[in-house]
Parts: structure tokens; C-alpha cells; sequence
């Protein structure tokens, strides 16, 4: 059971390379909103993941439902914030 979920943060981690480089490399903000979005929606997936390793998932799991709210509301008002300054500039 550890195997497979070492396997998963594994693969989980692999495929949050992808939006890594968006982050950076975005060529509109636009870009880098959307893949800061994604890693917010990884990063709690990998919590549980971690909660499970360590038979503690109580704990790991209420962070991660914390971080998915706040992942919410944060993408909201980054992308409210970059869509009032397109329209004034």
C-alpha cells in the first residue's frame, strides 16, 4: 500500500511539472493565472496523499479543504484583479 502511494505523490508531482512552467513561462497573465489554479488544485491532492502515508489523513485532509477554499477565492480575485486592470489600461 505505501508502494502505490509513494507511486501516486510520484506521479502527481510529475504532472504538476507542466503548470510549473506555465507559471513562468506564460506568454498572458491569463496563462499564469489558469496554471497557478492548477497547482492550488494539486497541492491538496498531494496533502491527502501524504495524509495517507502517515495514517494521519484527519489532519491532512482539513488542510487540504482549507487550501481548496482558499485556492478558490485566490484565483477569483487574482483573475478579478488582472480583468479590471485590462480594462482601465
Amino acid at each position: 500500500m505505501v508502494a502505490l502511494l509513494t507511486a501516486a505523490t510520484a506521479v502527481t508531482l510529475l504532472l504538476m511539472v507542466p503548470f510549473i512552467g506555465r507559471a513562468i513561462t506564460g506568454p498572458t497573465i491569463f496563462d499564469r493565472v489558469v496554471a497557478l489554479n492548477g497547482m492550488g488544485t494539486m497541492i491538496p491532492v498531494l496533502l491527502v496523499l501524504i495524509g495517507l502515508l502517515y495514517n494521519r489523513e484527519d489532519m491532512f485532509v482539513d488542510m487540504a479543504l482549507a487550501l481548496f477554499l482558499l485556492n478558490l477565492f485566490m484565483t477569483l480575485l487574482i483573475a478579478r484583479h488582472v480583468r479590471d486592470k485590462v480594462v482601465e489600461g
